[in-house]
């Protein structure tokens, strides 16, 4: 009877060795899985990145484009540009003045 309680036993401890066995190649399957998917959510942040950035860059054009616009109205406000406008359009003239028109 001993040696039958000694191979029951040896067969628990081979059990137990291939159940280890097929734990570790589970962890190492996910290990894998969790690699590959960094990788790639590395490449994705990469890909973000480079479009704030570019979208920054948009953001500070803008900004000084409005501004551009915001100088433009307030010039569009002064005797300056009425005057400009007035010669420019209507042909207006300043007293003793002389126009002189090309011909045509």
């Amino acid at each position: 009877m001993a040696k039958s309680g000694k191979k029951s036993k040896e067969k628990r401890i081979g059990y137990n060795h291939l159940g280890m066995l097929g734990i570790v190649l589970v962890v190492l399957m996910l290990l894998v899985v969790l690699m590959v998917k960094s990788r790639s959510l590395e490449s994705t942040l990469a890909v973000y990145n480079a479009r704030a950035a570019t979208l920054e860059q948009e953001i500070e054009n803008e900004k000084t484009r409005t501004q551009d616009i915001d100088e433009m109205k307030e010039y569009m406000l002064t005797d300056e540009f009425t005057e400009q406008i007035a010669r420019e359009k209507l042909g207006l003239v300043k007293e003793n003045e002389i126009v002189f028109e090309e011909e045509k």
